[in-house]
C-alpha cells in the first residue's frame, strides 16, 4: 500500500513551453477567437483541449489557415518552407518557437553554409527534427542510435558536425556522441550542448529521486519526447515507471508493491495535473505527499561531466 508520494524538483513547464502557451492565450485575450495554431502548440493533450475550448483552432498544415489570418507556429520549430507558405497566403505569422530550438536551427544553417555534413541526433518524425532537417535537407543525416552512428557511410576525415534534438535522453545522447567522436575525431560540436537545460534538469531530478521510490509516475502526453525520456531514465535504473496523461490513467495494479511513489511531469505538462494526481492519492488515504529535495547545480554539474547546467523557472 502506498504510504508516501515524493514530488521531483524541478518538474513541469519549462520557460519555452510557458512562452508558447502564453502567446496563444494573449492573442485570444487581445483579439478573441479564432486563433489558428500550426500543429499542437506544445505536446500536451490537456493544454491543447483547454486552448481549443477558448477558441484556438489547431491545424496540421499552415495552408489550412484562411488567407490573411493569424497563425501561431508551435514551440517545436518549423522548416523554412512553412514560412514561405505562410507568406504566400498572406498570413500574419506569430513564431512561438522555443529559443533553444531556434539556436539549433541557426547552427544547422551555419554548418551547411560552411560545407559540413550535419549529423542530427534525434527521433524520426518528431516535429522538432522535421523542422531542423528542413534547414539544410541535402546536408543533414538523421542519427537515432549508436548503431546508426556506427553505420554511417562517410570517410573518417569527412567534414562533419553534429547537432541534437533538444528533448533527448542525456545518457543515450552521450553514448551516440561518443560513437561519433570515435568515428570522426575532428567532428565539430555545438559550443553549448543542444539538449535544453529544462530537459536535462528534469532527468537529473528523476535520477536523484530513484533511490527512494518503488515506482515513478510521469505526467505527460504520449507524443511528448521529454516526458517519454523521463520514463526511460527510471526504467534504465531498474525502477518501474509509467507515463500518464492524468490520474485517470493510473492502474491500481501498478501500486500493489509500491510503498513510495515518485511523481514528476514533463516540460509541457501544467502543474494543475500534478495537483490532480496528488488529490487522487489523498483520496486513497495517502497523507505524506512532499517535494523531494531540489536538485542543485553541483550535482548537475558533476553528472554532466563538469559542465554547469543552469536552472530554469519551472514549478517545484
Amino acid at each position: 500500500m502506498v504510504q508516501r508520494v515524493l514530488l521531483a524538483s524541478p518538474r513541469g513547464y519549462c520557460a519555452g513551453v510557458e512562452r508558447a502557451v502564453d502567446t496563444v492565450e494573449q492573442l485570444l485575450d487581445l483579439h478573441g477567437p479564432p486563433v489558428y495554431v500550426r500543429k499542437q502548440i506544445v505536446h500536451n493533450a490537456h493544454v491543447v483541449r483547454d486552448l481549443e475550448a477558448r477558441g484556438a483552432i489547431f491545424v496540421e498544415d499552415e495552408r489550412e489557415v484562411p488567407e490573411g489570418k493569424t497563425v501561431v507556429l508551435s514551440a517545436h520549430g518549423v522548416a523554412p518552407e512553412v514560412y514561405a507558405n505562410a507568406v504566400a497566403r498572406g498570413l500574419n505569422t506569430i513564431d512561438a518557437t522555443c529559443p533553444l530550438v531556434s539556436k539549433v536551427h541557426v547552427q544547422a544553417r551555419r554548418y551547411a553554409a560552411d560545407g559540413y555534413t550535419i549529423l542530427l541526433i534525434g527521433h524520426a518524425g518528431h516535429e522538432e527534427v522535421v523542422g531542423t532537417m528542413g534547414e539544410a535537407p541535402a546536408s543533414t543525416i538523421l542519427v537515432q542510435s549508436v548503431e546508426d552512428a556506427e553505420a554511417l557511410d562517410l570517410p573518417a576525415d569527412a567534414r562533419v558536425a553534429y547537432i541534437t534534438q533538444t528533448t533527448l535522453s542525456v545518457d543515450e545522447t552521450g553514448e551516440i556522441i561518443q560513437a561519433l567522436r570515435r568515428r570522426f575525431p575532428a567532428i565539430r560540436a555545438p559550443k553549448k550542448e543542444d539538449i535544453c537545460y529544462a530537459t536535462s534538469n528534469r532527468q537529473w531530478a528523476v535520477k536523484d529521486l530513484l533511490g527512494e521510490v518503488d515506482l515513478l509516475l510521469v505526467i505527460g502526453s504520449r507524443n511528448s519526447s521529454n516526458s517519454n525520456r523521463l520514463v526511460e531514465v527510471a526504467r534504465a535504473h531498474g525502477v518501474a515507471a509509467h507515463l500518464i496523461d492524468d490520474e485517470t490513467d493510473i492502474e491500481p495494479a501498478w501500486l500493489d508493491d509500491a510503498e513510495t511513489v515518485g511523481l514528476t511531469s514533463g516540460a509541457s505538462a501544467p502543474e494543475k495535473l500534478v495537483e490532480r494526481v496528488c488529490d487522487w492519492f489523498r483520496a486513497r488515504g495517502v497523507e505524506e505527499i512532499s517535494a523531494h529535495r531540489l536538485v542543485d547545480l553541483a550535482y548537475q554539474s558533476a553528472a554532466a561531466g563538469g559542465r554547469p547546467v543552469p536552472c530554469d523557472p519551472s514549478p517545484g
